[in-house]
């Protein structure tokens, strides 16, 4: 599997405090089944994360994960929240690049209230060749209330995450609820840990395969997506099942950035 929200980063943010915590919940994801994982620390304004210490700090994890005889694949990037997009440099914004990818970039969705220009923003960065990857909507109390909030973010080339943890109820019913309803919609293409520690927000991702039933549904939202993201190619077809007309299913990728 491909877990591409963590805060694997030691000392960065609210996530691992320490470089054995960080191998700590590396060598969790590796026992749950995910063998690349893509580390975003928090980039906001109570956690001003710059690009150096985030580079920096994966050099530090990556090769503390080498030395544990962990099979895992560290990748960078980070979850840059929507009032701080705007003041990043482009240079900086390259580098927060999710899996190392600068045309893709994981946005956070605020816990409280709904960002009415999210829709406008994506639409923006889909029209510099970057695809917009939402944070864990199904948290947010509006989107609880109304999944739908999310069709126009889609249909303008948005890729909803959802966490693992709300899917499979850790994180509450309405969560969980909400999250469900999304994968119903199809209004959300990918399930994530946003792990913080190995066990508090769980380090893995199979208790919500286990959730959605397993099979293919559980592949495409661990595997097959994350790997066409990071790949930048078309997302892959969702698997049989019931369809809401009018939505975008497949948003179009753009290609790789090189260099």
């Amino acid at each position: 599997m491909i877990d591409l929200h963590s805060h694997l980063l030691p000392g960065l943010d609210d996530g691992a405090r320490d470089l054995g915590e960080s191998v700590a919940i590396a060598r969790a994801m590796v026992d749950d089944g995910v063998r690349t994982v893509a580390a975003t620390p928090h980039v906001r304004h109570d956690y001003p994360t710059s690009a150096d210490a985030m580079e920096a700090a994966l050099v530090l994890v990556r090769d503390a994960v080498v030395s544990a005889g962990l099979p895992l694949e560290v990748l960078g990037g980070g979850e840059i929240a929507l009032d701080a997009l705007s003041a990043l440099a482009p240079g900086a914004r390259a580098r927060f690049g999710l899996g190392g990818n600068a045309r893709l970039l994981l946005l956070e969705v605020p816990y409280e209230g709904w960002p009415i220009g999210l829709s406008q923003t994506v639409f923006e960065l889909s029209v510099e060749g970057v695809v917009a990857v939402i944070a864990h909507p199904e948290r947010n109390p509006e989107v609880q209330q109304r999944p739908d909030l999310l069709a126009d973010v889609v249909r303008v080339g948005g890729v909803v995450q959802l966490t693992a943890a709300s899917i499979d109820g850790r994180l509450g019913r309405a969560a969980a609820r909400c999250a469900r309803r999304l994968l119903e919609l199809e209004l959300a293409h990918l399930v994530a840990s946003d792990a913080h520690a190995p066990d508090v927000r769980g380090a893995g991702l199979s208790a919500a395969v286990a959730a959605v039933g397993g099979g293919e549904l559980g592949a495409w939202l661990t595997s097959d997506v994350p790997a066409a993201l990071l790949a930048g190619t078309e997302l892959p077809p969702r698997p049989a099942g019931r369809r809401r007309r009018g939505l975008r299913r497949r948003p179009r990728m753009p290609k790789r950035a090189r260099g």
